[in-house]
């Protein structure tokens, strides 16, 4: 259990260091260096939605007995649904010209965006503790999503930061838009102990979500922006999480 709870607060700290950004750089990050990380970041939640979360989950069904397309691609399509929807109602819900409403959104919006994420890593850690999966696998996956919150922390601070937000309370609404993750993986572990048929709903929900996040707010820009070089870095995004998925699972 001491070996989850590392794991569930290796994210949060991603976050917390990309929010450290407003405190390191004055001028704010330079807007390439800001999208190719965001394209390294779609590649890094691709491979782990997939590699680490579906493939788990139909696994795990299947040794179950049970019919792997049902949570495999419910869940996922639930997931990716739940968060569409959130999105359309906090739309709806800013307020043009209040920079205070407009923060609190902001940093609700990561925060809930970030759930999934952490659901995703406590996922991994509810398999391990029932027995399933190895310790590296699911450090593997924790460690890639810190580093596809590097960025996120960076794009909560420093725009808060520019928009006149003091630089020490930019970096703590950074920080804690990423609170949200170590708590969503603890409720995760809590809920698959007490019942374990849910943990690969629980998964494909989290890939879903995370799929959602990677289609429709990181790959725009790249395949608008920087089609090239920004897909190149997907790419590599993409490698550096499946060699991480195997070479420590």
């Amino acid at each position: 259990m001491d070996e989850a709870i590392k794991g569930l607060l290796v994210p949060f700290l991603g976050t917390s260091v990309g929010a450290a950004a407003v405190l390191i750089l004055k001028n704010g990050m330079p807007k390439r260096i800001a999208g190719f990380l965001s394209d390294a970041a779609a590649g890094i939640m691709t491979a782990a939605a997939v590699f680490s979360l579906l493939l788990p989950a139909m696994e795990q069904t299947e040794a179950a007995g049970g019919a792997a397309w049902a949570p495999t691609c419910l869940g996922f399509l639930l997931g990716a649904g739940l968060l569409a929807g959130w999105d359309r109602l906090s739309l709806r819900l800013q307020r043009p010209g209040a920079v205070a409403h407009s923060t609190r959104m902001l940093v609700l919006s990561v925060s809930l965006h970030n759930i999934p994420e952490g659901m995703a890593v406590g996922a991994a850690y509810a398999a391990l503790l029932s027995g399933q999966g190895t310790a590296m696998s699911a450090f593997a996956l924790a460690l890639g999503i810190a580093l596809q919150n590097l960025p996120e922390g960076a794009i909560i601070s420093l725009p808060l930061a520019a928009a006149g937000v003091d630089r020490k309370k930019a970096f703590l609404y950074g920080v804690l838009s990423g609170v949200s993750e170590p708590i969503a993986g603890a409720l995760t572990i809590a809920l698959s102990r007490v019942a374990v048929p849910a943990l690969p709903w629980l998964l494909s929900f989290a890939a879903g979500a995370m799929a959602y996040v990677t289609g429709f707010e990181l790959l725009p820009d790249t395949l608008k922006d920087r089609p090239l070089a920004g897909t190149a870095f997907v790419l590599m995004g993409f490698a550096l999480m499946t060699g991480m998925d195997i070479l420590l699972g």
